[in-house]
């Protein structure tokens, strides 16, 4: 294998069309994707609290919150402008979203008009309309779009604002000066549509979600007579399985996924012949993951059959894809791993982690898979999003967007022909940044000899941080990466000053799958351990103390923060958590709720199994409360989320409470200690990653800030000062 450098032509334009997000005060919501796999989290309800147990502590922020939510708006303003790829470009329109619904333009046009396509306010027909709706206190967002393969007709699932409410929308395109009908009209609503493809003009494969699950594909046909026949394609028997559907880079075949966290099934129906009828790739076998892709009559298979259960690219006929027949095509160097897979007309590239925790490329020749180059990424590039083609984009050309929390998205498009990586030159504004702020990656020791990567963001020189304010960002659990998009919330902390560090703990899946295997079940404790070892090592290069180091995480990264917090609380001053997951054992405890029985790969089975009640016994952060000095915290929650028991967060802040108070009035500590800080801070909404409204998410950022400043004991930043002209 040999190493091509990136050949960066600032001059040369990209190819494709990308869409511009605003952030705009007035219209703007905030994405909040759904994740494609099943994850732990339950249904709670929180009916009969009473207001003063939902929220405490707050009032002392407010002040310094409006200060934030003023600077916030000045951020989040110089960033109005950000490339995504929302739009969609059709054989012959460009389709894009606006905050009333969908727009087109005409490519064929010299002046074209934008169209509109689909009106929110229509989009629910006013006979089904709850009364919710009529009162206009449910507001929906466009989620994903999908066009037929001539453009005949246009999918797009809406999402309700304030609940997991999905339902699709199914639009018949025409043309502008049609008189007989509305040139666009709505055929039909699908209720609680998760994925959806188009098949053929008039056949949509679509599967729905039910509470957290989904386990239900259906076909539509729209050629039937009626407003359109819908049948069952499959129905998934076992309850820990999440079932989509996805259509290959090449439009050729459709798949129907049925993926657990530890075996996959995929399905395949060929879109180019009559018979629409799917057939099992390879039956379902333990610990068996794998992904299908399509090139020229074989299937690309990424399968978790390399050395140590990793995974590698195999290859099989697509008229007989049995395991027999997959022969490997790439096996990535030791202490590479694979994080995904795309197919760009005769090359296979792959995104792949490096031994340095880089992104970097991997082109391989399909036609002599010998030939095989690595692209080299900006050493900066944390993110990587890469862009689904439309009907009329190129199909030998990947395009794609690179980020890092506090660098802005750039395009670029790869050649791999050629191999040339393009950057796009109206990205040369941002060159500056990117080179001012700093991408250091350290490796830290953890207790059994692991090196546990770490990413630190800084504007100074390292030797200069040791008063700078830190902030660590952690997740470690479903193998899933710690996120490291483009926040422009990090980026004015670190403008202001602060460090940023992200620690990707085991339990992610940042090195591959076994990074999440030696955290399952038994090995719970390594996260922990890892965390603790990283915030040993950024202090012992001279980053940061304990005493001006916040920690933060959502959801399950709450796990090893909390547990650290009951192990080792000096090591940091404060603590903000996000939709918390706080009370393990509890959870795992009730069978009858709706995910307890699919989590248990993840987090053991407190029921039936008691070696794996006492593993979780001996880390749960509510369960090991003690009386002793904890940092301060800001516990963030909503009422109606259907992932996370609201009760446990309540208990957790209870119980914390009266520990301090505890540690507090024994007599050796009641003179020389001031409490620290526990606000609960619950929310209204059924949002797990927080409000999409852009004024609601604003309000509940700066209130994060005002709290991490008043905790950390920093003076609130100065505004900034306008450049002369």
């Amino acid at each position: 294998m040999r190493v091509l450098r990136s050949l960066l032509c600032s001059s040369a334009p990209l190819l494709g069309v990308f869409r511009v997000r605003f952030w705009d005060p007035r219209v703007s919501k905030r994405k909040a994707w759904l994740s494609l796999s099943v994850q732990r989290w339950c249904t709670s309800e929180a009916s009969g609290l009473s207001s003063d147990h939902l929220s405490s502590g707050s009032d002392k922020y407010q002040q310094l919150k409006k200060h934030f939510v003023r600077r916030l708006k000045a951020t989040y303003h110089r960033f109005h402008s950000i490339p995504d790829y929302s739009v969609v470009c059709g054989c012959h329109h460009v389709y894009f979203i606006k905050a009333d619904g969908i727009y087109r333009i005409d490519k064929r046009d010299r002046t074209p008009e934008p169209e509109q396509v689909l009106n929110l306010e229509h989009a629910s027909r006013a006979e089904r309309r709850t009364r919710a709706e009529r009162e206009g206190r449910v507001q929906w967002t466009i989620q994903r779009i999908r066009l037929s393969p001539h453009e005949k007709h246009l999918a797009a699932t809406l999402k309700c604002c304030h609940t997991e409410e999905l339902k699709c929308v199914v639009v018949r395109l025409g043309e502008r000066n049609t008189s007989i009908l509305p040139p666009h009209y709505i055929l039909l609503e699908l209720q609680s549509v998760f994925s959806f493809e188009w098949a053929t003009d008039d056949v949509l494969f679509y599967t729905t979600l039910e509470g957290l699950s989904s386990s239900s594909v259906f076909r539509l046909d729209l050629a039937s007579e009626g407003s359109g026949k819908v049948t069952s394609v499959h129905e998934e028997t076992q309850p820990d399985v999440f079932v989509e559907v996805a259509l290959s880079r090449d439009r050729q075949i459709l798949t129907i996924n049925c993926n657990s966290r530890t075996s996959s099934e995929v399905m395949l129906i060929d879109v180019t012949k009559s018979r629409l009828e799917p057939f099992v790739i390879r039956p379902r076998q333990l610990d068996l993951l794998y992904h299908v892709e399509h090139w020229k009559g074989s299937l690309l298979i990424l399968a978790n059959t390399g050395p140590g259960q990793e995974y590698q690219v195999m290859q099989s006929p697509t008229s007989e894809p049995s395991t027999a027949l997959w022969a490997s095509l790439f096996v990535p160097k030791p202490d590479s791993t694979i994080k995904d897979m795309d197919v760009v007309g005769d090359y296979c590239l792959l995104v792949l982690k490096t031994p340095a925790n880089e992104l970097a490329l991997s082109v391989m020749s399909l036609r002599n898979p010998k030939e095989t180059c690595i692209i080299e990424l900006p050493s900066w590039a944390c993110s990587i999003e890469t862009k689904k083609p439309g009907l009329a984009d190129r199909q030998d050309v990947l395009e794609f967007l690179l980020s890092s929390p506090v660098h802005p998205p750039v395009p670029f498009s790869l050649d791999p022909e050629k191999g040339l990586l393009l950057s796009d030159p109206g990205t040369q504004t941002h060159s500056e940044t990117h080179d001012k702020y700093v991408t250091t990656r350290l490796k830290a020791c953890s207790q059994d000899g692991t090196l546990v990567p770490v990413t630190l963001l800084h504007a100074v020189p390292v030797e200069d941080l040791s008063q700078a304010p830190l902030l660590v960002h952690v997740y470690g659990a479903y193998g899933r990466d710690l996120s490291m998009e483009f926040c422009p919330v990090r980026r004015f902390l670190l403008e202001e000053g602060w460090a940023l560090a992200y620690c990707h703990i085991r339990g992610g899946g940042e090195r591959g799958l076994s990074w999440h295997r030696q955290t399952r079940v038994e090995g719970k404790r390594r996260g922990v351990e890892d965390l603790q070892a990283c915030l040993q090592k950024l202090f012992s290069s001279g980053v940061s103390s304990a005493s001006l180091t916040a920690l933060t995480a959502c959801s399950a990264g709450a796990v090893p923060v909390a547990a650290l917090c009951n192990w080792k609380p000096n090591m940091m001053r404060a603590v903000t958590l996000q939709a918390p997951f706080l009370d393990v054992l509890g959870t795992m405890e009730k069978a009858d709720l709706p995910l307890t029985v699919e989590d248990r790969d993840e987090w053991g089975d407190a029921v039936g199994n008691p070696n794996h009640r006492d593993i979780i016994a001996s880390y749960c952060p509510l369960h090991n409360i003690t009386p002793q000095r904890y940092p301060s915290m800001l516990l963030t929650a909503y009422s109606g989320d259907p992932r996370i028991p609201l009760e446990g967060v309540l208990k957790y802040a209870k119980y914390i409470k009266k520990a301090i108070h505890t540690h507090l009035n024994r007599k050796q500590n009641a003179d020389c200690e001031s409490a620290p800080s526990i606000v609960l801070n619950v929310q209204p909404g059924a949002n797990h990653l927080g409000p999409e409204d852009f004024v609601q998410m604003l309000e509940e950022e700066a209130f994060r800030l005002a709290f991490l400043y008043t905790e950390l004991n920093l003076d609130p930043p100065q505004p900034r000062r306008k450049r002369k002209r």
